[in-house]
């Protein structure tokens, strides 16, 4: 017979709020836990593929041995994935594409052994896997999302909208809000054509609003779409509005289904203006605009941005861009990495659920 588990009595006062910080406390207790695990095991994995490296190069090693080496650590640790002749390759490229042990303990091993191979793979030089790998770092991006990042090229992308921050907005402000930017902005994710117009990019932005803030970057928060602003009786409404946590300002985004034309900064400045007087703060920074365009003449942009005071942005979006087929074909997609390795014996299964 089972019993009834004991009557719970009307917890005492303050007992709900001790409750949800022992909650706090074991969730942060288990996600250090998980990352010093991680830690471990990418550095171990450095140190095997150094070890590799060594012994091919001084002593003459053939790739014959990593066969045996992967036969010999199974049989020692067969409870312990990872030590498939796959991985064992991955960990000698990754070795020698981070000589740097210090590097590999302080920065590289905050990112999942997962990350590491979507960097390995994807990024042919050293400059552009630490530029990510920090990026990964700093907004914690999931696997997928990097790799999302790396084949949308943000690196190429970044802080390459035409603006005027180097005048409107003092340093280092004027630096963040410039990288905070980027050109040419994709909205894949939206299945539209070429030929949709401003009103139809918009809903469909707002409906996937997940992936546009993804797209716009960490800091962007979003605030609304046709905000409602009423000059002096008139009303006016802006296309999307959103707030910047790191610039602590607010950003009006305009849409345009065309090409840049300098007269679409006079409306976006007027916008500007009257967030500025009726929205923001004292302790907001200056609101800053930023106009997207199906295209745009960068000279043209440069020139309508010399005589403005208020921080703007021109920026294209395209709605639908695929990677050149060379591109596609030389690079793998992570499910296929992870598909052969999981055939060759797989990866250390913990080192994927700290994810």
């Amino acid at each position: 017979m089972t019993e009834n588990p004991p009557r719970l009595t009307t917890p005492p006062a303050g007992y709900a709020d001790w409750l949800a910080e022992l909650k706090t406390r074991i969730h942060s207790a288990q996600q250090r836990a998980a990352l010093a695990v991680n830690r471990e095991l990418v550095l171990l994995y450095w140190q095997i593929g150094r070890d590799i490296l060594a012994r091919q190069a001084e002593q003459g090693w053939g790739a014959k041995v990593i066969e045996r080496l992967s036969q010999d650590l199974r049989a020692s640790f067969p409870d312990m994935q990872g030590f498939s002749p796959r991985n064992l390759k991955y960990m000698r490229a990754f070795a020698e594409a981070w000589p740097d042990e210090q590097f590999v303990q302080g920065v590289l091993a905050q990112l999942p052994w997962y990350h590491q191979l979507a960097l390995l793979d994807k990024l042919p030089a050293p400059e552009s896997r630490t530029w990510y790998a920090a990026k990964a770092i700093e907004n914690n991006w999931s696997r997928n999302v990097l790799v999302m990042q790396i084949e949308t090229r943000l690196l190429e992308r970044s802080g390459e909208a035409v603006t005027n921050f180097a005048t409107t907005l003092p340093k280092p402000q004027s630096d963040l809000a410039r990288e905070s930017l980027k050109d040419p902005y994709r909205f894949d994710f939206l299945g539209l054509t070429e030929e949709a117009q401003e009103r139809t990019v918009e809903n469909a932005l707002v409906r996937h609003v997940t992936e546009f803030l993804l797209e716009l970057g960490a800091g962007f928060a979003f605030v609304g779409r046709q905000v409602l602003l009423d000059v002096g009786g008139d009303e006016f409404f802006i296309d999307l509005l959103f707030y910047h946590l790191k610039l602590r300002c607010y950003v009006v985004v305009e849409l345009k289904s065309g090409k840049f034309k300098p007269e679409h900064l006079g409306q976006l400045g007027f916008y500007l203006t009257a967030v500025d007087r009726q929205v923001k703060s004292e302790q907001d920074n200056p609101t800053i605009g930023l106009l997207l365009c199906k295209s745009k003449n960068r000279v043209v942009a440069e020139y309508a941005l010399g005589d403005k005071i208020q921080p703007i942005g021109v920026a294209e979006y395209k709605l639908l861009e695929n990677l050149p087929e060379p591109l596609q074909a030389s690079l793998p997609s992570i499910e296929q990495i992870e598909r052969e390795l999981a055939e060759d014996g797989g990866l250390d299964q913990g080192s994927k659920d700290d994810e």
